[in-house]
């Protein structure tokens, strides 16, 4: 359920980054399992989740600076577990919600609540 040896895949959420044109996010979650960055809940594409369901990998922990959380997705608790490995969020110098030149001007009304 866990590993924590897998590094994340990259700095930001790995479909919003591989999309044409590039999608955003608001916030960032790490899979625990396989190391997936994908985007959280309140972002438009909800990427995080969709790992999860796809893979069954059911525990992320935040991928944003200063946060160490975990979250499963299937108990719909906050989980505990191993430190991840390095790096454990994206750069501090990542604007969230980031990309940088990708977060539309109206990016508020476009959350999900």
């Amino acid at each position: 359920m866990i590993d924590p040896d897998a590094a994340p895949s990259g700095d930001g959420c790995a479909e919003c980054t591989a999309a044409q044109p590039p999608g955003w996010w608001f916030h960032l979650r790490r899979c625990a399992a396989c190391g997936h960055v994908g985007c959280c809940d309140s972002s438009p594409a909800q990427h995080a989740t969709a790992h999860a369901h796809a893979t069954g990998h059911r525990v992320v922990q935040s991928y944003e600076p200063g946060e160490d959380w975990l979250w499963d997705y299937r108990a719909e608790v906050y989980a505990r577990g191993p430190q991840l490995a390095e790096p454990r969020s994206h750069p501090a110098d990542q604007p969230a919600p980031g990309p940088a030149g990708a977060v539309p001007a109206d990016w508020q009304q476009r959350l999900h609540a």
